[in-house]
């Protein structure tokens, strides 16, 4: 079953990415901003509806969480299958991560496909459109870059290391302890880019790029395949207290063990889960609905 999953994400991170290509610095490209400093354009939601006719032609009762809330319209609406198959797995997809630099023609985004069953992470799929690189794994599977095993760096800790980050610029109140956060890491790593595209982040992550990663904020859409990838390329992830919650809290800290134990010391020392929530509280979540 796993390797089906597999499949039918590399299909429809194609089917995404085939849509993307084709708006990339169009000219009469719309871009509307949703909310402060989150956009959208023709190309998400387009991309987002190539990427559930994939999904939904190969498996109908399945969930949805998508970013463009393309899916919720249908939750549900399979054509077999009581409620608790279809709560059983989810897609969980990011259609443009990156839309900013997308929209400013900058050549920096992905697509994220991934698919969970009973709260775990089953498959991973990124794909950056215009390079075709491609990142996918499976759990108990492995990852691979291209079709090449992948794993993550041998750096030793932050001495040296060559990390990846992202601002919390929807989230302004969390700033401070951020950037308390950045300063230390700033002065013991060797450099840090932030590239405005969290799934690639993770992507190159895994992949030995990066050495390591950490953001406040995201959403599971822009975590889910990454983490994926990343654990099955030997690396470890985290929330900031050290847990698994990352894809409901949205703060990550993810390298390879060693700098991944560095970065989380860090961040105990600077703020834990309970203290950003008091300085950033995040949205209630949303009932769960036991009819999709």
């Amino acid at each position: 079953m796993s390797n089906e999953l597999l499949q039918t994400a590399l299909a429809a991170a194609e089917a995404g990415a085939e849509v993307v290509r084709g708006y990339f610095r169009a000219a009469d490209l719309e871009v509307r901003e949703k909310a402060a400093n989150d956009f959208v354009t023709a190309a998400d939601t387009g991309s987002e509806r190539a990427i559930l006719e994939v999904v939904r032609g190969r498996f109908p009762d399945h969930r949805i969480l998508a970013e463009e809330g393309g899916g919720a319209e249908e939750c549900g609406k399979g054509s077999s299958g009581g409620a608790s198959r279809r709560n059983e797995v989810e897609w969980i997809i990011d259609p443009l991560d990156g839309t900013t630099n997308f929209a400013r023609g900058l050549p920096m985004f992905a697509i994220s496909v991934a698919c969970r069953r009973g709260g775990e992470m089953q498959v991973g799929v990124i794909l950056e459109p215009l390079r075709r690189e491609v990142f996918r794994g499976r759990r108990g599977g492995g990852a691979e870059w291209n079709g090449r095993p992948m794993r993550v760096s041998g750096a030793a800790g932050l001495a040296g290391a060559f990390l990846a980050t992202g601002y919390p610029f929807k989230a302004h109140r969390a700033l401070d302890a951020y950037l308390g956060v950045f300063r230390e890491v700033f002065l013991q790593a060797r450099a840090i880019r932030r590239c405005g595209a969290a799934a690639l982040d993770l992507a190159y992550t895994a992949a030995g790029v990066f050495d390591g990663f950490f953001e406040f904020r995201l959403a599971p859409w822009d975590l889910a395949a990454g983490t994926l990838l990343l654990e099955e390329a030997g690396g470890r992830v985290s929330d900031l207290d050290g847990g698994t919650r990352s894809l409901e809290t949205g703060n990550i800290v993810a390298g390879n063990e060693a700098v991944q134990r560095e970065l989380r010391h860090i961040v105990a020392a600077i703020v834990d889960e309970a203290a950003l929530d008091r300085l950033d509280p995040r949205p209630p979540a949303a009932a769960p609905d036991p009819s999709v």
